[in-house]
């Protein structure tokens, strides 16, 4: 196969999106929510993985923490891996890993990157499904219960667990 048959045959395959996102909670279980400022909802510290950079989800998930939220923290164990289809785009694998508990220093060091995020707060496991409805606040409750259960990560198909 030559070169240009090489790119070519690359160029044809199917296009996906990743994305990465850390799951931090406070002493008391609580779940650290973002809200965006460009779309509606509540989201998690993480966005879209820079794979044309050579970045990996795992170190996608640390950068977009430190440029959200002001946090540079080492994402601990993976929690989820979810194909999330859509129809208006590609679909999407979301990597959720475990951000750990942070501590008050650590919470009260929490800087908002104000170019696209208005606000943060922490969220009881119970009210999640009010600020996360679909196919995150699956993912998240699926995350929270393998942390629960201390397995490894689960695979979700549109935040559902398959397999």
């Amino acid at each position: 196969m030559t070169t240009q048959d090489y790119a070519t045959y690359i160029a044809g395959l199917p296009r996906i999106i990743a994305g990465a996102a850390a799951l931090f909670r406070d002493s008391e279980g609580r779940v650290l929510l973002v809200e965006p400022n460009y779309r509606e909802g509540w989201a998690l510290p993480g966005g879209t993985v820079e794979s044309d950079e050579g970045e990996t989800p795992r170190q996608g998930a640390r950068r977009e923490t430190a440029e959200e939220i002001g946090l540079d923290v080492e994402p601990g164990r993976l929690l989820a891996v979810d194909w999330v289809p859509r129809v208006a785009r590609p679909p999407l694998v979301a990597y959720l890993y475990d951000g750990g508990v942070l501590g008050e220093d650590q919470l009260k060091s929490i800087r908002l990157q104000e170019e696209e995020l208005l606000s943060w707060r922490l969220v009881a496991r119970e009210d999640l499904p009010r600020f996360l409805p679909g196919e995150l606040g699956r993912r998240v409750r699926a995350g929270l219960d393998a942390l629960d259960a201390g397995t490894g990560a689960v695979e979700l198909e549109d935040g559902v667990r398959v397999g």
